[in-house]
């Protein structure tokens, strides 16, 4: 098959890392694979090398000061749409973003699209391409349960359900290799976010449970943090809470794809009090390294994780979660704090593929 895939960014964003995999796995299948990508701040490349089976056309778009989000997001359609080409038996778009060039370039019949997690937006036009996005393509694809029953709840439609696959190996190398311990040497035990500082990530209840652990020796490290949108007035309202409650966190910013499983497999604790998600792939990501999960309570990552994670549902419990890990037995800052989640983690992690992934997308493109 000819494909296209299409993403709204070159940064290490969970579509993104979510577009690039399953493009390389669909090539290793065998199938001619081209990856659209919307191109911000002079990137030239993804953040990541991508194998050269897969075809890269990366479409810029030139910053322009004081643009207001909803002038950024038509701009980004309209450059998209203009770029686009045809060719290809399929077409899917794994954000609303790119779903709203191609129904503008070529129409919604045939567009296949997946919605990794349903959004609420005040900015109009991107309300609007999100509304679009969801009832216009000819197809839907999510990656749990929980997020179809969403859609099947507020639009009546019947997407299929195929989760994300996970390099579990490459977290699995990076722990048994020994790559977190530079980490642990400079930051000895701590509790890790991935996804930067943004209200979905729930970073200032982070803050909070932090505080509530009540051990400033054992610090919050925040990596990640690229996005379409302006958290400023957020990131500030962190800070001030955290320079409230005596918390100091350790914000790394994006980090270099090479070195992340390192810093993951370092973590004595994965922290992830994401207030909305469609899967949780960083989160996968540290049980492949064996790294105990404390997650908040909602009924996906029930779904994905199971009895592979610690759930909390606030700063206290998250707190409390914390520290049953931080008390467990084992040698300190070495994962293994939790032998028995540990376990469970990585087997759940494992069976997760995206070899799998793709061969479940290529049935349903078959059969469309």
């Amino acid at each position: 098959m000819r494909i296209a895939l299409l993403t709204y960014s070159t940064k290490p964003r969970g579509g993104v890392v979510h577009t690039l995999a399953l493009a390389e796995a669909f090539a290793r299948a065998g199938h001619q694979v081209t990856v659209w990508a919307l191109a911000r701040g002079g990137d030239t490349a993804f953040f990541r090398p991508v194998t050269p089976a897969v075809r890269v056309r990366l479409v810029p778009v030139p910053e322009i000061d004081g643009e207001s989000v909803g002038d950024r997001i038509l701009r980004s359609i309209a450059l998209l749409a203009d770029a686009f080409s045809g060719g290809f038996d399929v077409v899917h778009a794994q954000d609303c973003l790119t779903a709203n060039a191609v129904g503008r370039a070529r129409g919604y019949a045939g567009l296949w699209r997946t919605v990794h997690h349903l959004d609420r937006f005040t900015t109009p036009e991107l309300a609007a391409c999100h509304e679009r996005a969801i009832v216009e393509p000819a197809e839907l694809v999510c990656v749990s349960e929980a997020v179809a029953a969403e859609v099947r709840s507020g639009w009546g439609r019947e997407p299929a359900v195929i989760g994300n696959g996970v390099d579990a190996a490459r977290f699995a190398r990076a722990a048994e290799s020994g790559a977190g311990a530079p980490w642990r040497e400079r930051y000895g035990r701590y509790v890790l976010a991935v996804g930067g500082i943004e209200p979905r990530k729930g970073t200032l209840e982070l803050v909070e449970a932090m505080a509530a652990l009540g051990r400033p020796e054992v610090p919050l490290l925040v990596a990640g943090g690229d996005t379409l949108f302006d958290y400023r007035p957020y990131r500030a309202e962190v800070f001030a809470r955290a320079a409230e409650l005596g918390v100091e966190p350790v914000v790394l910013g994006p980090v270099d794809d090479a070195a992340l499983p390192g810093l993951v497999a370092g973590a004595a604790v994965f922290a992830f009090p994401s207030t909305k998600e469609g899967f949780g792939l960083a989160a996968m990501e540290a049980l492949a390294a064996g790294v105990p999960l404390v997650t908040r309570d909602l009924p996906v990552l029930r779904e994905v994780f199971g009895a592979a994670a610690r759930f909390a549902h606030d700063p206290e419990s998250f707190a409390r979660e914390f520290a049953s890990v931080l008390d467990g037995s084992g040698v300190d800052g070495d994962p293994e704090l939790d032998p028995a989640h540990a376990t469970v983690g990585r087997a759940l992690a494992a069976a997760h593929t995206w070899d799998a992934a793709a061969a479940a997308h290529l049935a349903l493109y078959r059969r469309g």
